[in-house]
């Protein structure tokens, strides 16, 4: 295959994650993927100027931009500034309006300032704290994937995500979304490509069916069923 004919894929990960959370993913020889972890956010730094940062590190044109969570938010943000062949979020939102009413109250309130940065040792308190009780005992998480811990960071992210701007979803942008989503409930979505039982996590948990469809999703409009 020609170097010219292949399909860039560029990764974001979610709020904190590294991206290791990518290691099951492969999607064969048409698609190069490529990771783009968190940097250091500026001072009181908004989410535009650090997805035009981000989209420095973008080497190749047209590309697909892909994220999960807090990263599916960022990289629609980028595709504002640069041209994107296709945008995927998996377990994220298209606007702020897709939030859950517990994420509406905290963004109004502003409560999420009030999260001491020593979450950054216990896990299951932050996520009680932002996704509720019921996500602390059920959310999968593994400290192996959430290594992206400083205060400054962490507080960045906090703040540009619950103040997020996107009134109305964006065009083509493919949403990939777990039924037994507990940060993003799906009653809150419509038009997006449904994986049963697919948790928040599910890009490490249900990585096969990830590479027996993105390959289809990127080179099609592909609605199908999953698998």
């Amino acid at each position: 295959m020609r170097k010219s004919e292949v399909i860039h894929v560029y990764m974001m990960p979610g709020m904190a994650a590294n991206t290791s959370i990518f290691d099951f993913i492969h999607l064969g020889n048409l698609f190069e993927v490529h990771l783009l972890p968190w940097f250091p956010p500026k001072n009181n730094e908004t989410i535009v100027s650090y997805a035009k940062r981000m989209c420095t590190k973008v080497k190749h044109s047209d590309p697909v931009l892909f994220g999960v969570s807090f990263g599916g938010i960022l990289v629609q943000e980028m595709s504002k500034i640069i041209s994107c062949r296709k945008v995927i979020i998996v377990s994220s939102v298209r606007s702020h309006k897709e939030f859950p009413v517990h994420m509406r109250i905290t963004r109004k309130t502003k409560a999420y300032r009030f999260l001491p940065t020593q979450w950054v040792d216990n896990l299951e308190d932050f996520v009680g704290f932002i996704f509720g009780p019921s996500a602390r005992k059920r959310m999968d998480l593994n400290k192996k994937y959430l290594s992206v811990r400083s205060p400054e960071y962490l507080n960045w992210a906090l703040e540009v995500f619950f103040n997020w701007e996107q009134e109305k979803p964006l065009p083509n942008v493919v949403q990939i979304h777990g039924t037994y989503d507990l940060v993003f409930p799906v009653f809150h979505l419509k038009d997006f490509i449904p994986i049963p039982k697919g948790t928040h996590v599910m890009i490490v948990t249900q990585a096969k069916w990830f590479n027996q469809n993105l390959p289809k999703i990127i080179l099609h409009d592909w609605k199908g069923e999953p698998a």
